[in-house]
């Protein structure tokens, strides 16, 4: 293991980006000091990814449940090239206090990035933030100004901009002409993911600090769905289905083609057929997003059959020459004249990081995203620019996704103005904007007068 793990960091001394034509030369330095804010299933999987391409040195850990901590620190341990265990926290503001970071990751339930996310920006750190980046736009709009002020490099983990099959994509299919003029892009997700199950709220377990896993967000009682992993079932804790599965596929597309914001969002659906269960967010929903240069629809339904078999969860964008389909396991290009396809299957990089086949819970099929992802993140860091998902990029796309669950709720549809930062002409969906926090927490666009 140390052998193997020496051989990696070496390699792992020059960096290579997506898209990126400078490699990073780490031989020599000392390695960056990082502290990880949310140790469950996806913390461990971004951590494990970075430690994977660049000689770090994994300092601090921060949860409030103490077994996901320890778990956490035993994996890092065994990973990391020094297998020092590293310092845990249960409040990341203790953390942050240390003062010796020089990245964190923050991979908590949504309703908890914006607060540490800030936070680790005014302390001097560069950032990972999962996304979306937030629960509320105001939010976002707070996190932006936040990392622009402090000059901090914020990466947000849309990692679809960083797939090599789907960079593939679009530089042999849509850069070289290929589709022709793009009439639509429909993106969608038909996965089963939705709780159905309709467990006894109860006492927290002992391990867990429910008020400080709460934080600002409204206070429900205990419930088995929402932790662990299951906090996705609750509006009060995310975006819904929009938030967690549409905003991959549309900033995918919003990257590959060059797209900024919609002009009009307008989204219906709801609890349509699966009403038995505690989860809240709805089983069935559809949103158009309206661009000038075409529409971007989203579908999803969490119950039947999917619309194709073989893309569940992806985009498909019709051209005047072709159609192409996207997921996060392959593409498709067919063209319309009856010319030979083209197809294009993840790659798994097992011979180069075989650990990856044993990892509890990773999704072997996005490692390879996720370390591009971080390679991407480290020349960012290293030139001081901004990073392929840079924080910008990662606002728009989870704002987008928000304004379609508003116009959900409104039932109606909503007109953004970018500049403003604001719905236009609607000032009842307008005070939909700031979700209220829950004392004593203070809403960061509050405090920070954005």
């Amino acid at each position: 293991m140390r052998r193997r793990n020496f051989l990696k960091a070496s390699a792992a001394a020059t960096v290579l980006g997506p898209g990126s034509a400078q490699a990073l030369d780490f031989s020599g330095r000392a390695p960056k000091r990082v502290g990880l804010i949310g140790c469950g299933w996806y913390g461990k999987c971004d951590l494990l990814r970075l430690i994977q391409v660049a000689p770090v040195e994994v300092v601090s850990l921060c949860d409030v449940d103490r077994d996901m901590l320890k778990k956490a620190g035993e994996i890092v341990a065994s990973r990391q090239q020094s297998h020092k265990t590293p310092r845990t926290y249960s409040d990341y503001r203790e953390m942050l206090k240390e003062k010796d970071l020089d990245i964190v990751l923050v991979d908590t339930p949504d309703h908890w990035h914006a607060l540490p996310t800030i936070a680790a920006i005014e302390s001097g750190v560069d950032v990972w933030v999962q996304k979306p980046i937030s629960i509320d736009i105001a939010e976002g709009q707070a996190m932006l100004s936040a990392a622009r002020k402090h000059k901090r490099v914020v990466q947000v983990g849309t990692q679809r901009r960083s797939t090599p099959h789907l960079i593939e994509a679009r530089d042999r299919i849509l850069k070289e002409g290929k589709l022709g003029a793009i009439g639509l892009v429909e993106i969608y997700c038909y996965y089963h993911m939705r709780a159905n199950s309709n467990p006894p709220d109860s006492a927290p377990p002992q391990n867990l600090d429910w008020e400080m896993w709460t934080g600002p967000a409204p206070l429900r009682p205990y419930n088995s769905l929402a932790h662990p992993r299951g906090w996705r079932a609750f509006m009060e804790y995310g975006n819904g289905i929009v938030g967690d599965m549409c905003i991959h596929m549309l900033d995918m597309v919003r990257w590959m083609v060059g797209l900024k914001w919609p002009k009009r969002v307008t989204s219906d659906g709801g609890i349509l057929v699966q009403k038995s269960s505690k989860a809240n967010i709805s089983d069935t929903q559809t949103a158009l997003f309206e661009y000038d240069e075409f529409p971007i629809v989203w579908q999803h339904r969490t119950w039947g059959p999917a619309a194709d078999s073989e893309y569940p969860w992806g985009a498909t964008i019709y051209g005047e020459k072709g159609t192409l389909k996207l997921s996060v396991f392959g593409y498709d290009f067919i063209p319309n004249d009856g010319g030979p396809r083209i197809h294009k299957a993840v790659g798994y990089e097992f011979e180069q990081y075989p650990e990856d086949r044993t990892e509890p819970d990773l999704e072997r099929h996005v490692a390879p995203a996720i370390r591009g992802h971080m390679k991407d993140f480290l020349s960012a860091i290293e030139s001081r620019g901004r990073p392929v998902a840079d924080i910008e990029e990662g606002y728009i796309s989870t704002a987008t996704c928000i304004l379609a669950n508003l116009s959900m709720k409104l039932r109606r549809g909503l007109e953004w103005d970018a500049q403003a930062g604001k719905i236009t002409g609607d000032d009842e969906a307008n005070k939909l904007l700031l979700r209220p926090y829950r004392a004593p927490w203070t809403h960061p666009a509050l405090a920070n007068g954005v």
